[in-house]
């Protein structure tokens, strides 16, 4: 499947900004079932100096500094990707997982790939042990890895309200368990947390995926989003396997991976600073298009 995808986010400050820095993280990755084809991004107002370096975990970010004085920034993504993968068997066979925590544990690399590094707390994901008993129903003594995470996010799946007004990025995940509402990164966090606190590997992914219109219904330019869903290191032979919450899904080709990291924090598409004064409101607008 071959997708055009068209991210633009747009800025406006009731008061003019002198001075603003920021990274994105908006190229789709290279690799992993995945070919980038083409990738462009157009910044307005043009950004006096543009540098492009990879983090830790090696996402492609792009560092943007403006100097010109504006009351509006509109930065325009927009890439082609290929996207082959196939969809893993939520009931194939795979570790225990206690086993999976016991060679987590003991990995020796320090990389950005490694196990360990999404075994800990972050920031965004506190590990609480309400959280902890919560996913701990999920893995029985002796049950595989993958049956395990697959029964979590498909409880989480029934059991949480998808809400777009319920929640911020800093509204805590405490709260967010508790009341049991939220958006795909709140879903994706709660899981996380649960899964760390058991001692399991996982991490936050960030990208696109593809919606389809209800039978008969066109469809509607701006509808896609961005989406967020986890990662699950399932032991030295499956690797890093991808589960979405939101949607109790196997990560397969309808989704299309930008970058990956502890949580949100680490993989936002476009943070920064500014020097300015006042409000400002922010617009995301997202196209996924499969290509005929």
């Amino acid at each position: 499947m071959i997708y055009d995808i068209r991210h633009v986010t747009s800025y406006s400050y009731e008061s003019s900004v002198s001075f603003a820095r920021c990274s994105l993280r908006l190229e789709p990755k290279n690799g992993d079932g995945q070919a980038l084809i083409s990738h462009s991004i157009d910044i307005r107002p043009r950004p006096a100096e543009r540098t492009v370096r990879r983090d830790f975990y090696g996402t492609p970010t792009e560092s943007v500094l403006i100097e010109a004085a504006h009351r509006h920034l509109r930065i325009d993504s927009r890439s082609r990707v290929a996207v082959e993968r196939r969809s893993f068997d939520r009931a194939a066979d795979s570790p225990s997982w206690e086993q999976v925590r016991e060679l987590a544990f003991a990995a020796a690399s320090l990389g950005p790939s490694s196990p360990v590094g999404y075994v800990f707390a972050s920031s965004l994901v506190p590990v609480l042990p309400l959280v902890t008993a919560y996913a701990g129903a999920s893995f029985p003594h002796g049950g595989g890895i993958v049956a395990g995470a697959a029964d979590l996010m498909r409880r989480i799946r029934n059991e949480f309200r998808y809400d777009s007004k319920a929640t911020v990025i800093s509204t805590p995940l405490k709260e967010v368990f508790e009341n049991r509402h939220g958006v795909c990164q709140d879903f994706a966090h709660v899981m996380i947390a649960g899964l760390r606190g058991l001692g399991l590997p996982a991490a936050y992914v960030s990208g696109y995926i593809r919606t389809i219109p209800p039978p008969g219904k066109p469809r509607l330019q701006g509808a896609d989003a961005t989406h967020a869903w986890v990662s699950v290191w399932c032991g030295g032979d499956l690797g890093w396997v991808g589960f979405d919450p939101t949607n109790d899904l196997m990560i397969a080709n309808d989704h299309i991976v930008v970058a990956m990291g502890r949580d949100f924090s680490d993989v936002s598409p476009v943070d920064g600073i500014i020097v300015g004064s006042r409000k400002q409101k922010l617009r995301v607008e997202v196209d996924v298009m499969p290509v005929e």
